[in-house]
């Protein structure tokens, strides 16, 4: 389903090249569940961020069936950016002046076009209503990120990442911000939706216990996958 080839990246640093990622190959398929372990600065935010096209790689392919996903151009990279894929990061990215429904209905809200404006925000909130049910919020949806916790805030980022009914939810570090015991119930919480949903799931983490609980494993070392089961 989504596949890299041969992936490199390289960034600039101070007059020198840095290579980050040197060839790595990876698939995931649908529906299933990819956990991306390894030590910090091993690369595996990078391969994420490329595996979402939110970076391009220096060499190599992102494939999503046939499709070359770093050939396009960056138009055609947002649009199946918005259409394929769902993001969790870490540290939320939440707006702190916009209440929890309104936070995860903005990404459906990008897409609505200005002659539909008003029906498109009455399906976008009504989805955003459905997602913080699922993720156990539904009381919650008109606090502000602020008034949340951050096990809440996590879960608010997660139903925001499933608003376009995502193929892919790609979770970089999602529990590293938490304490154990929160951090444990994000996990059952995404692994509950993967199998509620068919979302595909790929989670980067450094904790092995997380990468455990995934069908397939994959280890970055020093920016090249030195172990895969």
């Amino acid at each position: 389903m989504l596949r890299v080839e041969n992936l490199c990246k390289d960034y600039q640093m101070g007059g020198r090249t840095l290579r980050v990622l040197r060839g790595v190959t990876l698939s995931v398929q649908k529906g299933s569940m990819l956990g991306i372990e390894g030590p910090s600065g091993a690369g595996k935010s990078t391969l994420l961020h490329l595996m979402g096209i939110l970076d391009t790689p220096t060499e190599g392919r992102v494939l999503y069936g046939s499709r070359n996903l770093a050939q396009l151009s960056g138009r055609e990279q947002a649009y199946w950016r918005n259409k394929l894929f769902g993001f969790v990061f870490q540290f939320y990215h939440l707006l702190p002046d916009f209440s929890a429904l309104e936070n995860v209905a903005l990404p459906a809200l990008v897409s609505v076009a200005l002659g539909s404006w008003g029906e498109g925000k009455k399906r976008a909130l009504a989805r955003a209503r459905e997602l913080l049910e699922l993720v156990g919020l539904a009381e919650r949806a008109e606090h502000r990120p602020g008034q949340l916790s951050g096990g809440e805030r996590q879960r608010v980022a997660i139903a925001r990442a499933l608003v376009n009914a995502p193929e892919v939810l790609l979770c970089d570090e999602p529990t590293g911000n938490l304490d154990t015991q929160t951090g444990q119930s994000i996990l059952e919480l995404l692994c509950r939706l993967r199998d509620e949903t068919g979302t595909t799931l790929v989670i980067v983490t450094h904790d092995p216990n997380i990468a455990s609980r995934a069908e397939k494993k994959a280890r970055l070392v020093d920016g090249r996958l030195v172990e895969t089961a």
